[in-house]
């Protein structure tokens, strides 16, 4: 392994497209590109990590730059908590190289290996971690726990190559270049390269919120959420509302009453909603 280099990659279990509108959310400068048919790779452009080795030793004061695994491990996490997707965070530096597991809300699981090779993380970690990926108990499950037995021709750069080749039987494929041990310079320009790579940036809230409804009108809420169904449904429920409303308040029924006002409040919300967003798309 490069004694400078300082590099991380986000795994994401995802298509770009579903992981796009997350990936705004995390107001950082990333490449994103495909990784196989159910994965894809989020490459940091920038380096907010704190150097390490003989380049960028020394302690990090208050508020000043973290070590890349809290970083991105950070990443990672928020990027799990709003999705129904897992997601890996491989990271290296000159002194130690190893990966964060996030899915939901569960906490998060690593492993650690000091550049040599040596393991230092706990047995239980992997065991967790082809549980949570849906890996094979037996023969997966045996290729990671290789991983953490001592081997003094395996460095920290073979220990995360082993791992990502275990994960090729979920049809994890990163782009050729894309490999552990690169600096953030090198694995930046091999993104940017790729085919339908794209670029993902933070733009403020109004794009943010802007993207995210975008995401969830192009899932399967989408007809639900806007479109003649969705008119249907709001109407539905202005049409039940205010009778349920007048009823209630003539028979002085405050539970009945209070029905029909939220029911009229959510029709009135989805005509407007459908309104605002038919408005903002036109020229």
């Amino acid at each position: 392994m490069n004694a400078t280099s300082t590099g991380a990659l986000l795994l994401c279990r995802a298509e770009p497209e579903t992981v796009r509108p997350l990936a705004h959310l995390l107001r950082e400068q990333m490449l994103l590109t495909r990784a196989g048919g159910e994965w894809s790779v989020l490459v940091p452009e920038g380096k907010p990590w704190r150097g390490t080795g003989p380049s960028g030793s020394g302690p990090s004061g208050s508020g000043g730059p973290e070590p890349v695994d809290r970083v991105i491990g950070g990443w990672a996490s928020a990027l799990a908590v709003g999705s129904t997707w897992p997601v890996l965070a491989l990271w290296w530096d000159a002194d130690r190289a190893g990966y964060t597991l996030a899915a939901g809300f569960r906490r998060p699981v690593g492993y650690v290996w000091l550049a040599d090779g040596t393991p230092v993380g706990e047995d239980e970690a992997m065991r967790t971690f082809a549980a949570r990926l849906g890996l094979d108990p037996v023969l997966d499950l045996q290729a990671l726990e290789e991983l953490t037995r001592p081997d003094p021709e395996a460095d920290a750069e073979a220990r995360l190559r082993g791992l990502l080749a275990v994960l090729t039987r979920t049809g994890l494929t990163l782009p050729a270049g894309l490999t552990p041990g690169e600096s953030a310079d090198r694995l930046r320009s091999v993104a940017a390269v790729q085919r339908g790579a794209e670029r993902v940036e933070w733009a403020g809230w109004r794009d943010a919120v802007r993207v995210e409804l975008d995401a969830v009108e192009s899932s399967s809420l989408g007809p639900w959420v806007r479109g003649p169904r969705a008119r249907a449904v709001a109407a539905a429920q202005l049409a039940a509302g205010l009778p349920l409303l007048l009823w209630g308040a003539r028979r002085r029924s405050g539970g009945w009453a209070a029905a029909g006002a939220v029911l009229l409040a959510q029709g009135a919300l989805g005509l407007a909603y459908h309104r605002a967003r038919a408005g903002a798309e036109k020229p």
